[in-house]
C-alpha cells in the first residue's frame, strides 16, 4: 500500500492514545536517552497483513527508529515467529506499541479469515470477495488485508460500480427503461450489478431482452438449492455473486452451487484479531 493510505489514520490513532498530556507513565519512568530493541512476535498462527502500516506508528513518533521486517503481507506465520524488530528510544517503542499491535492484529485477523475461506472453496472456481461493511476509517486497509488473504475486492465505494439493490428497485416504475438509460450515461468501464432475493425476481429479470445491459446479478440470502437453480437459470448470461449467511462452515456448499463470486461482510466487520505481541530484549 502507499503510505498516503494510512498516514493520517496512524496519526489519529496516536493522538487519540496520547490525549492532551501524552504518555505520562513512560514520560515519568523512562529516561529520555534509554534505547532498546523489541520484537513483534506472533502468539498464534495466521496470515500477515498491515505490517508496514502498523510499524509506521514508531516511525511517526521518531524517524530515527530502525525497523526490520522478517515477514511480508500475505505470508503465513506460526506461533512464536518473530515478524519484525524495532530498535530505538524506549519511550518511542512503549508509546507506539498499542497503535502498531492493534492494526497488525486486526488486519492479520482479516487476512487469516480470508485465507481460510479461499482454501475452503479451492477447486470450485468461486472467488471470495469483501463488501462495504467495513469499519469507519479502515476501509482501504481492511480491503488490503482481504487481498493479502487471497480474496478479491468488491467496489471500494459508491462510485466504484453501479449496484442496484432491493430498495432501489422499489423506487423504479420501469426497471428496464431505468437500466438502459443508466448504461447510456455511464462510462464504459462501469459494471452494473442488480440484486435479487428470490428466484421469481431473477426470472423476471431474465424475462427482459438478452441485451439488457446488466453485468452481474447478486443472489442475496438464497439457500444452496436456490443458488443452484439460479446459476442454471442465468446460464452464463451474467456473472453470479452469492451473499448472505456466508461463514467458514457454509462457504464450501455455497461454492459448490456454481456461483462465480461469494461476498462476505463478516470478513471485515467481525473477524477476531490475531494474537501478536511486542517483547523487549
Amino acid at each position: 500500500m502507499n503510505r498516503l493510505h494510512y498516514e493520517d489514520l496512524i496519526k489519529r490513532e496516536l493522538l487519540g492514545d496520547l490525549g492532551n498530556a501524552g504518555d505520562i507513565t513512560t514520560g515519568f519512568l523512562i529516561p529520555e536517552e534509554l534505547s532498546t530493541r523489541g520484537w513483534i512476535t506472533a502468539r498464534s498462527q495466521g496470515v500477515l497483513a498491515g505490517i508496514e502500516a502498523g510499524l509506521y506508528a514508531f516511525t511517526l513518533l521518531s524517524p530515527e527508529t530502525k525497523i526490520e521486517t522478517f515477514f511480508k503481507d500475505g505470508d503465513h506465520f506460526e506461533a512464536g515467529d518473530r515478524l519484525a524488530s524495532v530498535s530505538g528510544s524506549v519511550r518511542t517503542l512503549l508509546t507506539g506499541e498499542r497503535t502498531a499491535l492493534n492494526l497488525i492484529s486486526h488486519l492479520s485477523g482479516i487476512a487469516t479469515a480470508t485465507r481460510k475461506m479461499v482454501e475452503a472453496v479451492k477447486g470450485t472456481g468461486a472467488k471470495i470477495t469483501d463488501t462495504r461493511k467495513t469499519l469507519p476509517g479502515l476501509r482501504a486497509l481492511q480491503k488490503h488485508a482481504v487481498r493479502c488473504g487471497g480474496g478479491v475486492n468488491h467496489r471500494f465505494g459508491l462510485d466504484g460500480a453501479v449496484m442496484i439493490k432491493d430498495n432501489h428497485l422499489r423506487c423504479l416504475p420501469d426497471v428496464e427503461k431505468s437500466i438502459r438509460e443508466l448504461r447510456e450515461r455511464l462510462g464504459h468501464t462501469f459494471r452494473i450489478e442488480v440484486e435479487v432475493d428470490t428466484l421469481d425476481q431473477l426470472e423476471k429479470l431474465l424475462d427482459h431482452p438478452v441485451d439488457l445491459p446488466i453485468d452481474i446479478v447478486l443472489l442475496d440470502n438464497m439457500s444452496d438449492e436456490e443458488l443452484r437453480q439460479a446459476v442454471k437459470l442465468v446460464n452464463g448470461r451474467f456473472i453470479t455473486e452469492a451473499s448472505g449467511n456466508v461463514t467458514i462452515e457454509t462457504i464450501g456448499s455455497i461454492a459448490a452451487t456454481g456461483v462465480n463470486y461469494i461476498s462476505s461482510g463478516a470478513l471485515t466487520h467481525s473477524v477476531p484479531s490475531i494474537d501478536i505481541g511486542f517483547d523487549f530484549e
